[in-house]
């Protein structure tokens, strides 16, 4: 009885234990179970703040890329500065009547600028459009109504027109179709010949085009000079020449007939002299002179008022030296006093009537120079190479115009010839005055 009892105590002190033991593995087990979840939910909220942190990011607005800084240019010479173009301009050329100047950049615009405003503060400018594409060479026409474009992309010619509207504003109208692509290699110019009787465009190759002005080609002249550096139309509009890897300049004529009818190109004359290739050249406007400016680091200006027809050659009047550097351009005054000289990023203005140095343009633009003009008045030298155009007063050929009419007076045979040319060189000081010191 008494063994009945003490094994009974015995297991329900045994339950008791296991009763015991069982509550405090249920305590313990609980908040491990329930740490687990706060893991897991601390995860996953670091996730998606991570998650919102990287769509923030994205959803910042990008940085804007930053413009060039324009660059900064001084000069006593410089009259203004054309800033309108937001690409860099690549090609320059003045209207017949003088008003209008004409600039292209890779900003996909042509701009109209008018030539009375380069002496003032502000320069308004006419904006052309090239759809879908950008022009690297513009020409004017003849009536100065129209011009046309070489577009980069399409790698052909096409046509704008001027046309002015009632209120007196002017608009711009891109020809239905472009010409034809023809050429092989990159055009490095193009032209309208002041006849209005033909377009020219050059490539680097050895060919030149003679076009009508409906876009069909009228001759190929294959100039044999190895590569084209420069091409151009006589101002006359009968002469097209080219230069390149050889020394010298090469000249034809475009002939047509009575009725206006396309005839032939024929050989006209040759300028022979230097020893290296012809980097440019350029005509005096009423094309009797021309300077060339070559690898050999010399440039000349040669007469060339020859009947050629009869076999006479082109004249030697003057050999200066200058610095030349690639690209290298020339320009020649249309007076035919001062010759301009384009050596990378600089400039350089010599005496036609002496050869000698005029004056140094240092550093004019920030990239090299691309294009290099005289106004028809042979007032201002405009060049481009960045996004603004550069235009500088002709100070050597205010000194050249007071120089000639000095000689002049001198062999004055009347008094009313002295009383002319000293009123004459009087007005001619007096601009010069107006822009800079003068020399002796």
């Amino acid at each position: 009885m008494e063994l009945a009892a003490l094994v009974a105590v015995s297991v329900l002190i045994g339950a008791l234990v296991l009763l015991v033991a069982v509550a405090l593995g249920k305590q313990r087990g609980g908040p491990k179970e329930e740490a687990e979840p706060r893991e897991d939910a601390a995860a996953e909220k670091a996730e998606g703040e991570k998650h919102c942190a990287s769509k923030r990011l994205k959803q910042q607005p990008r940085p804007r890329k930053e413009r060039p800084q324009q660059h900064s240019f001084s000069h006593p010479l410089l009259a203004s500065s054309l800033k309108g173009h937001s690409g860099n301009v690549t090609c320059l050329d003045f209207s017949s009547n003088g008003k209008y100047l004409a600039s292209c950049a890779d900003d996909r615009t042509v701009r109209i600028w008018s030539t009375k405003d380069f002496a003032d503060r502000d320069h308004r400018c006419l904006r052309a459009n090239v759809e879908l594409d950008h022009a690297t060479l513009v020409s004017f026409s003849p009536d100065s109504r129209a011009f046309i474009t070489w577009l980069a992309s399409a790698e052909t010619i096409r046509v704008f027109k001027m046309l002015k509207k009632e209120d007196g504003s002017i608009s711009f109208s891109a020809a239905p179709e472009d010409f034809p692509q023809k050429h092989k290699a990159p055009v490095i110019n193009i032209g309208i010949a002041e006849t209005g009787k033909f377009i020219m465009t050059a490539s680097s190759d050895t060919t030149i085009l003679i076009w009508d002005l409906k876009g069909e080609v009228l001759a190929t002249i294959n100039t044999n000079q190895m590569t084209n550096s420069y091409a151009t139309i006589s101002p006359c509009g009968r002469f097209v020449a080219s230069c390149g890897f050889t020394p010298d300049v090469k000249v034809w004529e475009v002939c047509f007939g009575k009725m206006g009818d396309f005839r032939e190109v024929v050989r006209a004359f040759d300028l022979k002299g230097h020893s290296a290739g012809v980097y440019s050249f350029a005509f005096s406007n009423d094309s009797r002179r021309m300077a060339t400016v070559s690898k050999d680091g010399t440039w000349k200006l040669w007469d060339t008022d020859v009947e050629y027809k009869k076999q006479q050659d082109p004249y030697l009047l003057r050999t200066g030296q200058c610095q030349v550097a690639e690209p290298c351009r020339i320009a020649l005054s249309p007076d035919a006093r001062v010759a301009a000289i384009s050596s990378g990023c600089n400039v350089a203005l010599y005496s036609a009537a002496a050869g000698e140095l005029e004056e140094e343009l240092q550093g004019v633009h920030s990239e090299e120079i691309a294009d290099m003009r005289f106004d028809i008045n042979s007032r201002f030298l405009l060049t481009c190479g960045d996004r603004a155009i550069r235009v500088f007063h002709n100070a050597p050929g205010h000194r050249a115009a007071v120089r000639e009419m000095q000689a002049m007076l001198k062999n004055a045979s009347n008094e009313a010839m002295r009383q002319r040319l000293q009123l004459q060189i009087q007005e001619a000081q007096a601009a010069l005055d107006s822009v800079c010191t003068p020399k002796d």
